[in-house]
């Protein structure tokens, strides 16, 4: 299973460079401006019925992976984020990127699925902070379903497909395959959902018809993540504009989950 290949969440990264990529080089000006501007240093957007992206990246393989997903579902919901994490000073380099050791640490804490366990999100319904994921776990497959502990890596793996359990109070207890991709310049995550996700007794997302990519770019002083979900829900009156804000604020979440990460993993 080490060999073989989620979270999460969401939510692919480019962190394993040899040299840094300049933040201007693969987003907007306005964008950049955006992001120093912002005392969270993050930008959303959520469209419907005929959406396409407005903050990707041109970076690595990014954009390609996404314009294949966006193309092979159609979505009819979108929701995308640019969070810009500033290193600690003493990492901070306009040219190189992370040494080796600095990339593996993030590595094996971006694909510890377990630790979204318990991870909380904004609920705009509720008013209040719920809890995202009750339980997260990676399996051996959708069929057998075997708990197996997260891979921990002692070298940077070649492409990867990790399958996860994992019990979501709105949308209940569902599989997920997590793909994972590096290039030079970035190294990429994409999540699908394996089974149908209900909301309560309402069929809402058929197998396969939600694709989250989240990427991480290392632009020498900071730290570019991209977040995408991109979903075909069925048509129930009254439920996208519910489910565009909860995928927001679950990609919020997740963004705060893997920044806890880079700061303890650097």
């Amino acid at each position: 299973m080490r060999k073989g290949f989620f979270i999460l969440l969401v939510l692919h990264f480019s962190v394993f460079s040899a040299f840094s990529i300049p933040l201007e080089d693969i987003i907007s000006d306005d964008h950049v401006k955006q992001l120093y501007a912002l005392e969270r240093g993050r930008i959303m957007e959520i469209q419907f019925k005929n959406p396409a992206p407005l903050l990707l990246p041109d970076a690595g393989g990014l954009r390609q992976a996404v314009t294949a997903a966006q193309g092979k579902l159609n979505p009819n919901i979108m929701v995308e984020t640019l969070y810009l994490y500033l290193k600690p000073e003493k990492l901070r380099s306009d040219a190189a990127a992370w040494d080796e050791e600095q990339k593996l640490n993030v590595f094996n804490h971006l694909i510890s699925i377990s630790s979204l366990t318990g991870i909380e999100y904004y609920s705009s319904s509720r008013g209040s902070m719920r809890t995202f994921y009750e339980f997260s776990g990676i399996i051996d497959s959708p069929q057998t379903k075997k708990p197996l502990a997260d891979p921990v890596f002692t070298q940077i793996p070649a492409p990867l497909t990790l399958y996860a359990r994992q019990k979501d109070l709105t949308f209940g207890d569902n599989i997920y395959k997590y793909d994972v991709t590096y290039s030079r310049d970035v190294i990429f995550f994409i999540q699908e959902n394996v089974t149908a996700l209900s909301y309560g007794i309402i069929p809402l997302i058929r197998s396969g018809n939600l694709h989250s990519v989240l990427a991480v770019i290392d632009c020498g002083n900071s730290i570019l993540i991209y977040a995408i979900s991109m979903v075909k829900t069925l048509s129930v009156s009254g439920f996208h504009d519910r489910i565009g804000n909860s995928f927001s604020n679950r990609a919020e979440a997740v963004i705060n989950w893997f920044n806890n990460k880079l700061q303890n993993g650097l």
